[in-house]
């Protein structure tokens, strides 16, 4: 399974960023900007948490399952590489959403004396801080996931 690339991430975020700024700004020179939802942060905050509970409480059984603890309940492959799966998926789209609001935040910051885009710029930095949280996450899970052999640059032994 290859693994997350930050760059990948990075380019996302930025590409993510500088179209939702450019929109912004075209949306408000013809309308009004829509707003941020203040459910976005806490949105992304959840999926975070979600994402290191299940990496802790995999990382738990896969020492009980290493020390040969009797009763330890093991970590069966094809559920670590659906936790991996939802980890890589839940960056990109983490990736993209505070690219979105990462920009749409620039744009406010023009505007922070208004009291209403004020309110809106802290919720799109909380947004980008939430999805810098999601992305962390999932490196973790997937760092907890990674097999001893995914270090070998060669392919796996076979019997």
């Amino acid at each position: 399974m290859k693994q997350l690339r930050l760059k990948v991430l990075a380019g996302l975020f930025l590409v993510a960023g500088i179209l939702s700024w450019g929109g912004a700004r075209l949306w408000d020179s013809v309308g009004t900007l829509p707003s941020v939802p203040l459910a976005a942060p806490i949105v992304l905050a959840v999926i975070a948490v979600v994402l290191t509970a299940t990496a802790l409480s995999i990382r738990v059984r896969l020492k009980a399952q290493r020390e040969r603890r009797p009763g330890a309940k093991g970590v069966e492959p094809l559920m670590a590489a659906r936790a991996v799966v939802f980890g890589q998926a839940s960056a990109l789209v983490a990736a993209l959403v505070a690219g979105l609001y990462g920009g749409v935040g620039v744009f406010l910051l023009g505007s922070l004396d208004v009291p209403a885009r004020r309110d809106q710029a802290l919720y799109a930095a909380a947004a980008v801080v939430a999805g810098f949280g999601v992305i962390a996450a999932a490196l973790f899970l997937e760092r907890i996931c990674k097999l001893p052999e995914d270090d070998d640059k060669g392919p796996a032994p076979t019997a």
